[in-house]
């Protein structure tokens, strides 16, 4: 028995080298922590057990035959984070340059089946540089594998992706279909086709960090949640997120620590809306002020600025906040802010997370770009995203709240639960100076003083319809309240959501407009 043993753990011990101390050096020297550094960092210490130490690949082309490392180049298991169970797999670059193989996903596939069938969120750490080219299309299959699990695990447990490496070809398909993706500055890349590739055909001279690079990624194409300029705060900001969502689509999120007095008042909410409805304000502010010790964890805080999505405790209740940033393009919605809030909410109602709103819109982006880019579709997106989410939905009107962007802002008209206006909101068809130059047009052009009647309409126009009376005459605001009492009535309303009960009409799905 104590030979075996020791030939155990001799085996156990080259398991653990992967690709031998030479490549785990070199990927030391690019600033890289190993696969198994990795899980270190992300799980609680002590909590990792492995699954499949000893496979190996079945490939003997290509001088292959003389090349089987134990693991074949992914670590899997599962462990926990703050105590709750995770699955994960860690691609280690040291073995074959991270590239899949049929047995690399098999392991994979294991650990995300066991992950569905235990309700547990499964988190993979990427550093692959694609398919393993010696073993064709079997590697090609292991892809489509692992791609399939991830359609059926889609907001049945949180998937989660941290691209800590490269990731080309069909290596990021399975992060795009993930609930999150996180990179690192300066050494993880995601894209199609490489550098190379893209000179051949296209002619384009670009680098890797400009074709693919975490700020491209998490300012640009919005691929990416999230940017961090090292690992270790890449893999602890893995961690904070889990304290706001559930393991799986049945449990209902973890409470906060809910130290801060759900009866708290903030005088300071007073003057964060300017009394010049056209200077702009951080909503920022208005959050931070409302929810538990300020802490927002926000999702892609440099994509879409316009729109402000993330995680937040409310009373010690998880909540995801969705607001209208009047800094940044008076808070209009575009292309870019309509799919990342959409995406957002959708995730939200998928794990029964409760979602509350800030309002401050004026509109929707006008513009030739904003026209042919698919506007239209687009910000059908995000009303598609709030009409059919179930969860409680909460609303707080701040300011503007103008045309069809109030009514897709998480309006009563479409299924809000509780909504809420300050006495500074304006909710109309369009502001009051749009509104007299359509309205009065002729009246002013046959004036003796256009610019004066124009002043004089637009106070009139104020007067009637730039205030939250007219909407809340009809129900369509629930109460009119004092800023300063924003967080104890959101608490008090998500107390009795609690135990909402709706449903969508049975169907297979609905068809958003993609």
């Amino acid at each position: 028995m104590r030979e075996k043993l020791e030939q155990l753990e001799r085996r156990i011990a080259e398991s653990e080298l992967g690709g031998g101390a030479d490549r785990l050096k070199s990927q030391h020297a690019k600033g890289k922590l190993s696969a198994r550094e990795r899980l270190d960092l992300l799980l609680d210490d002590g909590s990792f057990v492995e699954f499949d130490r000893f496979v190996v690949h079945r490939s003997d082309d290509f001088g292959l035959a003389d090349q089987k490392i134990y693991g074949d180049g992914v670590v899997t298991g599962y462990g926990r984070i703050d105590g709750r169970l995770v699955y994960v797999f860690s691609q280690d670059f040291t073995v074959f340059g991270g590239s899949l193989s049929e047995t690399f996903a098999e392991k994979i596939c294991k650990i995300m089946d066991l992950a569905v069938r235990n309700g547990a969120p499964v988190i993979g750490l990427n550093d692959s540089g694609g398919a393993r080219i010696q073993e064709g299309v079997l590697s090609l299959g292991g892809y489509a594998d692992i791609f399939l699990r991830n359609t059926l695990a889609s907001g049945v447990i949180p998937q989660i992706s941290a691209i800590l490496g490269p990731c080309a070809g069909g290596a990021v398909y399975s992060p795009a279909i993930t609930d999150f993706t996180y990179m690192v500055r300066g050494s993880s890349y995601m894209f199609v086709t490489g550098p190379n590739v893209v000179k051949t055909v296209t002619h384009e001279d670009v680098t890797m960090e400009h074709l693919g690079g975490a700020d491209t990624h998490s300012r640009t194409s919005g691929v990416a949640h999230f940017a961090f300029d090292s690992e270790p705060a890449c893999l602890e900001a893995i961690r904070q997120l889990l304290g706001f969502i559930p393991s799986n689509n049945v449990d209902d999120p973890p409470r906060g620590p809910a130290t801060d007095p759900p009866d708290r008042r903030d005088e300071q909410l007073l003057d964060v809306v300017a009394d010049n409805p056209n200077k702009p304000y951080d909503m920022h502010e208005v959050i931070r002020r409302v929810i538990d010790d300020g802490f927002f964890y926000e999702v892609q805080s440099e994509y879409g600025a316009n729109i402000l999505c993330g995680f937040a405790h409310l009373g010690g209740y998880s909540i995801g906040i969705v607001a209208n940033q009047p800094a940044v393009l008076a808070g209009v919605l575009d292309i870019n802010a309509s799919l990342k809030a959409a995406r957002f909410i959708r995730f939200c109602d998928a794990f029964n997370i409760p979602i509350v709103t800030f309002e401050d819109v004026p509109g929707f982006l006008p513009g030739v770009s904003q026209e042919h880019g698919g506007i239209i579709k687009h910000g059908a997106k995000l009303l598609y995203a709030y009409c059919e989410a179930t969860v409680p939905k909460l609303t707080v009107i701040t300011r503007k709240a103008y045309g069809g962007a109030y009514d897709v802002m998480s309006s009563k008209h479409i299924r809000g639960d509780y909504n809420v206006a300050w006495p500074t909101a304006e909710i109309a068809v369009m502001g009051p100076k749009g509104a007299v130059e359509i309205l009065f047009r002729k009246e002013i052009g046959d004036s003796t003083d256009p610019e004066r009647a124009t002043d004089t309409k637009i106070e009139e126009y104020r007067q009637k319809f730039a205030h939250p009376y007219v909407a809340a005459s009809r129900g369509f605001v629930d109460d009119i309240i004092d800023p300063r009492d924003t967080r104890p009535r959101l608490i008090d309303a998500l107390a009795t959501l609690h135990s909402k009960r709706d449903r969508n009409p049975p169907k297979k799905h609905g068809n958003i407009p993609l």
